[in-house]
């Protein structure tokens, strides 16, 4: 399945406009849905993992322009393919796990950096 296309801008919080200098204020963030497309839950961005710990990964979460930073848990099931690899999106998501969901601007620049510098993508 394909990545889902939703995107959301992310103000910078008022204690960072608080601190920037005059003249110099910072710009709205954008986000970018990781999930496949078509879900019919909320539209989700991992922003940072304090890593370690459940629940250490903060989450962007955002409907009908507002957006929530939430601590979520990581999702426990592994990559058929590598036993040694999880999925990288937050327990409970929507349908497909990350390595069933795919980028097709990400597979259409790695397939013209294939064809440009072939050197690179040996194995």
């Amino acid at each position: 399945m394909h990545r889902c296309t939703a995107v959301a801008l992310l103000p910078p919080p008022k204690h960072v406009l608080a601190l920037s200098a005059p003249g110099r204020r910072p710009e709205a963030g954008h986000l970018l849905c990781e999930l496949g497309e078509g879900h019919d839950a909320a539209h989700a961005t991992m922003l940072w993992d304090e890593g370690g710990r459940p629940g250490s990964a903060v989450w962007a979460r955002w409907r009908a322009g507002r957006v929530r930073l939430l601590p979520l848990p990581w999702c426990a099931v592994r990559d058929p393919r590598n036993a040694d690899a999880a999925c990288g999106l937050f327990a409970g998501h929507p349908p497909g796990h990350d390595w069933e969901v795919t980028d097709p601007t990400d597979e259409a620049i790695t397939r013209e950096l294939a064809r440009s510098h072939p050197h690179l993508f040996r194995r």
